[in-house]
């Protein structure tokens, strides 16, 4: 893995941007491997990813935000910097169906996601052996009507205890409450198999087969507080036809789910989104 470092910047959009960005790089010696931008015309928003090797450059992490203050002050810069040699550390929640768990468990095993999985949390142990045979810890809460706030209560004590950078709700079929999804802001990735915002909450296949829709679909998403709504990260399509019987959409679907979730997360942990209002930015 190359040593490196990356800048996320979002701010008015205005001259001088790029220019300041790379004469700031350079004269700290910074080699970019990358860079990608993009202009918001309409709000007149700037974004900016730049990714750089650390071999030769003159600044420590701790030493960064000093220099750079003058410059993201100039600008208005929201700005954030990464390493890659830093492995977010990553629990999976899931439910029943564990299809995106054993996606996103091969991925990781095969080291083509450059995180740390940490834990397996699930609601029913349906996914424990499948946890054990990747050698994670499994978790298991039940969420019980009466008791949901006391589940969480645990589940958040066990997330602080293992330090996680991001959660992932591979197919964990529990609505999370306010007070969850406010201790990790853009941190939860969820998967909801549908075309949002077409069919949302449950059942959205079922939904979608009474309809006789022509397109099915599946898509990753940030979680806010309100159901289904968060920020867009990765959307996927499928066609089907009259002849495809409730059966045929789930199993079509699923292929769906693994591939947009996977993406979404490997996205997150390079540090390649930037999220805007209810919309994001994905840098090549």
């Amino acid at each position: 893995m190359a040593d490196t470092a990356v800048l996320l910047i979002d701010c008015p959009d205005q001259r001088g941007i790029v220019a300041g960005v790379s004469d700031f790089l350079y004269r700290h010696g910074a080699n970019i491997v990358h860079a990608d931008q993009h202009q918001d015309a309409e709000l007149k928003l700037f974004f900016m990813r730049v990714e750089w090797e650390l071999t030769d450059f003159t600044l420590t992490p701790e030493a960064f935000a000093p220099a750079f203050a003058e410059l993201a002050t100039r600008f208005a810069m929201k700005w954030r910097l990464e390493l890659a040699a830093r492995r977010p550390r990553l629990a999976l929640f899931v439910s029943k169906y564990d299809h995106c768990l054993a996606d996103l468990l091969y991925r990781w095993h095969s080291d083509e996601l450059r995180c740390d999985i940490v834990a397996v949390v699930g609601n029913h142990r349906d996914a424990e052996p499948l946890a054990q045979f990747y050698k994670v810890p499994f978790h298991h809460f039940a969420v019980e009507a009466a008791k949901r706030a006391e589940a969480e209560t645990a589940e958040l004590a066990l997330l602080r205890r293992e330090r996680i950078d991001l959660i992932v709700l591979a197919r964990y079929m529990q609505v999370l409450s306010p007070r969850f999804v406010s201790e990790y802001p853009q941190r939860i990735i969820n998967v909801h198999h549908s075309f949002l915002p077409a069919f949302i909450g449950a059942r959205p296949y079922h939904q979608a087969f009474e309809r006789g829709v022509k397109l099915i679909g599946a898509t990753s998403h940030y979680v806010t507080e309100q159901l289904d709504d968060g920020p867009i990260i990765e959307q996927s399509t499928t066609r089907i036809s009259h002849r495809d019987q409730l059966p045929d959409l789930l199993q079509k679907g699923r292929e769906l789910e693994k591939a947009v979730l996977s993406r979404a997360v490997r996205w997150h942990v390079e540090s390649r989104i930037l999220v805007y209002g209810k919309k994001t930015v994905i840098f090549d």
